[in-house]
């Protein structure tokens, strides 16, 4: 049975935590959480110690303070790949992304993709409970991002991921500098450039069930200027090796 690891990061993230991870180890006895933790003050970290005492298919990475989502997934990167996973998921811990999907991952993943996202914008795909504003600013970043790296992945901010670990073995990923939706746009960009095919599944995104959304204009101000730094790196063959 394949080894599959799911990484959760958590900033605060109380109230959804126990819920989150019980849900996706319902899914299958062959999937394993990490919860990331950057210090949260309301005590997920604790809440995430608690729940691996009490099931060994439970990991907690403690990091000293918060640095943004990027560094996080980079930390559970490295702790995967130093162990034998296959895949690994990226994920939020607020049921924005449902555990009900990493099967339908997993047949894509098991039919030769060898990055798999969870998509909004193709047929069968959506979100819930979004206001017009921010369907328009996450439509029009994700085309303003497509646009400029000329790549035809249709949810490029999408963080509902499943990589096969040669994909993350692939990348240097002491180069990634991103964070927030400029960190998703820049792994499927640099996968896309080392030839790994990256196929796209249809889900609905709900809006967090607790909690406020983490969303802030410096995490999109920072996706707008890395796309063009990633096409010139592109172009240059800086970031392909």
């Amino acid at each position: 049975m394949k080894r599959i690891l799911v990484v959760i990061p958590t900033y605060n993230e109380c109230a959804n935590i126990q819920f989150v991870v019980k849900a996706v180890l319902a899914a299958g006895l062959q999937y394993e959480v990490l919860i990331v933790d950057d210090n949260s003050p309301d005590g997920t970290g604790q809440i995430a110690d608690d729940l691996s005492a009490q099931e060994s298919r439970i990991h907690v990475l403690h990091r000293p303070y918060k640095e943004g989502l990027g560094k996080a997934y980079l930390a559970a990167f490295q702790w995967a790949l130093s162990r034998p996973y296959e895949y690994i998921f990226e994920m939020d811990a607020d049921f924005s992304h449902d555990p009900k999907y990493l099967t339908h991952f997993l047949e894509a993943m098991e039919q030769g993709a060898d990055l798999c996202l969870g998509s909004r914008r193709i047929k069968g795909g959506g979100v819930l409970d979004w206001g017009l504003g921010r369907k328009l600013l996450s439509a029009g970043g994700s085309f303003y991002a497509r646009l400029i790296l000329g790549i035809d992945v249709r949810d490029l901010t999408s963080g509902f991921k499943c990589f096969h670990r040669k994909v993350l073995e692939s990348i240097n990923l002491n180069e990634v500098k991103s964070s927030g939706y400029a960190f998703q746009i820049e792994l499927t960009y640099r996968a896309i450039l080392k030839g790994f095919k990256v196929l796209e599944v249809p889900i609905i995104f709900e809006d967090r069930r607790i909690g406020k959304s983490k969303m802030s204009r410096k995490i999109f101000l920072e996706a707008v200027f890395m796309v063009w730094r990633l096409r010139f790196g592109g172009l240059l063959g800086r970031i392909a090796t």
